[in-house]
């Protein structure tokens, strides 16, 4: 009878073990997943700006702009403080 706990208890461990290694493979699994969609997204933004060269010029635009406009506002936060 002695001998059947520590088996009970490697069984028990061993079935912990398996179920943790399931999260775990599932969690690089999402992670998987979602590097896929962003490099599927990467991909169709540089064929969209090697078939439209104005695109980039426009998304350019729009990053100066973004810029321009952070700035200031960090200007602003600054006075008030």
């Amino acid at each position: 009878m002695a001998e059947a706990e520590p088996q009970e208890e490697n069984c028990e461990d061993s079935v912990k073990k398996m179920e943790k290694w399931n999260r775990d493979l599932e969690t690089l699994l999402e992670e998987m997943e979602k590097t896929t969609v962003r490099a599927a997204w990467m991909t169709y933004n540089i064929v969209t700006i090697h078939t439209n060269p104005e695109l980039a010029n426009s998304m350019k635009h729009l990053q100066d702009a973004f810029l321009r406009c952070k700035e200031q506002v960090g200007k602003k936060w600054q006075e008030v403080l």
